[in-house]
């Protein structure tokens, strides 16, 4: 045990839990601000303990189940897509969003499941035919695959998870060596449905929150509000920030949604222009640690889910960044280990123990 123990790449826990950490105070000082009680808190911390419990134990069960397995896989993504049906059909409205199944206080997000079980079964699918990955069945077939889950993603309405889920796809055909013509071909494809999603698939919400992105002064006490406090905290913070628990636009709830969505705003508020760095800082650190395990990984299936994975690290982090900056619209993402939500956090720290133990493995 101790030798196993040793083999576990321990700089990269020590980001995810400081990442952790970071939110679960910004998170406490939300949670005082909007209800005068530590609830969310409470939860995220019950939420982080059980998903460094499981992130441990995946570390000591062997990855290769994955790979070996094509049932597993297999059922684990029927299971998926049987959830996503049927929370159309029982799944509670949280902003006209039927995204979350409810067990008293606690709600539960099919779709943040949805997203790692996709990268291992599109790690396991193009691993086993890397040899003739250029022919465009493939490529049609594991677009098949993705395709169910955009569409009831899209059905919730999730705009934003149907994106990730795409960016999945692309990734790991990126890495997996794609080739060019068939690259421009689906970027046509792309092309041809989001034209058509504007007008047939986007509710009116989606349509004025991408507008508001182009022409933030539009709508500025409807859509544009949320991005127009959002940038005013960040800016607000300046470099050093105003305190844990002192931040005028979360403590007074002119930013919305500072415990989720907007976590990034309420971190530059409190935390200043050094506390975002930092926080960046450590995102970089998983990063390379993660690179550091797909390059010594001893089988396709490995880097390739490691690779998937960073990929919707990399998405997730970005499009929520942007959002809160005003570069990109506003579409739910949230912030991985920072915003509050105990099905991300959970399967991100399951993905992060999977990926333990391909260094176990392979080292």
């Amino acid at each position: 045990m101790f030798q196993v123990l040793k083999k576990l790449d321990w700089i990269l826990i020590g980001a995810v839990i400081l990442l952790l950490t970071i939110g679960m105070l910004s998170i406490a000082s939300a949670s005082a601000a909007r209800t005068g009680a530590f609830t969310n808190f409470k939860k995220q911390l019950a939420f982080a303990i059980i998903g460094l419990g499981l992130l441990g134990a995946f570390s000591m069960t062997d990855y290769r189940f994955l790979r070996n397995y094509s049932a597993v896989v297999l059922t684990l993504y029927l299971f998926s897509i049987f959830l996503l049906t049927l929370l159309l059909i029982l799944g509670g409205k949280v902003r006209g969003a039927a995204s979350w199944f409810h067990f008293g206080i606690i709600n539960f997000e099919p779709i943040e499941i949805t997203k790692f079980i996709l990268i291992a079964l599109l790690a396991k699918y193009f691993s086993s035919r890397h040899i003739d990955f250029g022919l465009s069945r493939h490529i049609a077939i594991s677009g098949f695959y993705i395709l169910i889950p955009t569409l009831l993603a899209l059905f919730q309405p999730d705009l934003g998870s149907a994106v990730l889920i795409i960016f999945i796809w692309v990734g790991i055909m990126i890495v997996s060596g794609i080739r060019v013509k068939h690259l421009l071909i689906l970027f046509l494809i792309f092309s041809i449905i989001s034209g058509a999603s504007w007008l047939f698939l986007l509710k009116d919400y989606q349509r004025g929150r991408i507008l508001t992105f182009f022409e933030p002064q539009r709508d500025p006490l409807g859509q544009g509000y949320n991005v127009s406090q959002s940038i005013i905290a960040i800016g607000s913070g300046g470099f050093l920030g105003r305190g844990l628990g002192h931040g005028s636009q979360s403590q007074l709830n002119f930013l919305p949604e500072q415990h989720t969505d907007f976590i990034w705003a309420t971190i530059g508020e409190e935390w200043g222009f050094l506390g975002l760095s930092f926080v960046l800082i450590l995102f970089g650190i998983i990063f390379w640690r993660l690179f550091i395990t797909a390059i010594i990984a001893t089988t396709n299936f490995a880097r390739l889910f490691i690779f998937g994975f960073m990929v919707l690290l990399l998405a997730h982090i970005s499009i929520n960044i942007g959002m809160n900056m005003g570069f990109m619209p506003v579409t739910g993402i949230s912030l991985p280990l920072l915003s509050y939500g105990g099905s991300n956090l959970i399967a991100t720290l399951i993905a992060f123990g999977v990926i333990q133990n391909i260094r176990i493995s392979s080292t």
